[in-house]
């Protein structure tokens, strides 16, 4: 049951679960948008950032939008909470911006379930042992997430990566995916940011 799920199970729930919530949450993403548009007085609702994917071969995430582009008399950007929209913060809390990432996981770049993809700099500091996060393909979800996403020191974030890649499974996945359900509905361990600074 483990290898068939590894070779072809996951690949399959991915895409078809992936397609179902494109289609019942169509309204709530489309909506969405449309709010972006309104208070931002802006087209750009799309965020793309190049992250390291399965094998650390690189890919282009896509997101929602939260951040605006304002930066200091240095031409620095703002920090991060200071450019959260308004809307943003509510896509954020919700996990609503996570919701175009659905289309990274039917074209084949991420699953539903693993790790995060992070930044491309973080790649020369990791350990031998670390890298093992990139055995699989990068998650909207996955274990570090549910045990407590950004508020977690880094290397036990890691920890928690590397234990998903070496115990993946069916019953796994789906105590994820449903626990993570109910963290959206508690709006848990969001937008709180790690003292590392290692964010998703």
């Amino acid at each position: 049951m483990k290898s068939f799920y590894l070779k072809f199970g996951k690949r399959i729930f991915d895409i078809l679960f992936s397609i179902l919530i494109i289609l019942l949450s169509l309204p709530i993403l489309l909506t969405s948008i449309l709010i972006m548009i309104i208070l931002n007085k802006s087209f750009k609702v799309f965020y793309f950032q190049i992250r390291p994917g399965k094998h650390e071969k690189l890919f282009k995430v896509v997101k929602l939008k939260t951040m605006n582009d304002k930066v200091n008399h240095d031409g620095h950007l703002l920090p991060d909470e200071e450019r959260t929209t308004i809307i943003g913060r509510y896509l954020r809390k919700l996990s609503i911006d996570e919701l175009p990432q659905l289309w990274n996981v039917v074209k084949g770049e991420m699953s539903l379930i693993g790790p995060r993809p992070l930044l491309v700099e973080y790649l020369t500091h990791y350990t031998d042992e670390q890298k093992k996060r990139h055995n699989v393909l990068p998650g909207i979800t996955g274990w570090a997430q549910i045990h407590g996403r950004n508020s977690i020191q880094f290397k036990d974030r890691f920890k928690l990566d590397v234990w998903y890649v070496e115990n993946l499974s069916f019953s796994l996945d789906m105590s994820i995916l449903f626990k993570t359900v109910i963290k959206i509905f508690k709006s848990e361990n969001v937008l709180i940011q790690d003292p590392n600074k290692i964010t998703d």
